[in-house]
């Protein structure tokens, strides 16, 4: 599976995937993320940034079934590579695997992790689409949620504040 065709192959396995998935069929969807990754890997390199894609993919399945053990360590090696490729915070794909791993870490209540995570999406997407961006909003809904569990009620309060006013812009 080297070579263009076999990348072609795993994007296809990908895409199958991701249907499968939004069906519920998680199982088939696994065994589908599992052979394009090993696909991936094999023809760009475990460090490529389409392997982080279905890194995010198979974690995020993971994730989706309460399986947090399994989904760990491939949202962290998703997350490391990225910042490796694309700098720690300059770029978008670096946010996703910030908020895939600080959800993760959300849903498992380990807030302390999560949080620096969290912050650090929400400054690269101020830094990188503006201010009033709704993925701003909506980073910013996160960490207020965060607080919101860690009794911070004034921040959480005034994070969403801001978000609010951030939608009513987008409207």
């Amino acid at each position: 599976a080297k070579g263009p065709n076999g990348t072609f192959v795993a994007y296809c396995l990908i895409n199958l995937g991701n249907l499968y998935e939004k069906r519920g069929d998680y199982v088939s969807a696994e065994a589908l993320y599992k052979r394009a990754l090993a696909i991936l890997e094999k023809a760009k390199g475990p460090k490529d940034t389409f392997v982080v894609y279905c890194l995010n993919n198979l974690g995020t399945l993971y994730y989706a079934r309460g399986d947090f053990a399994s989904a760990e360590p491939l949202l962290k090696r998703a997350l490391a590579i990225n910042e490796k490729a694309l700098g720690p915070d300059d770029h978008p794909d670096v946010t996703v695997s910030l908020l895939g791993l600080g959800t993760l870490y959300y849903a498992r209540g380990d807030f302390a992790s999560a949080e620096p995570l969290f912050k650090r999406a929400l400054a690269i997407y101020e830094k990188i689409l503006g201010p009033d961006h709704p993925n701003v909003a909506t980073c910013l809904e996160n960490l207020a949620s965060l607080y919101r569990a860690t009794k911070r009620i004034p921040e959480a309060n005034a994070l969403e504040k801001r978000a609010a006013r951030i939608r009513a812009i987008e409207r």
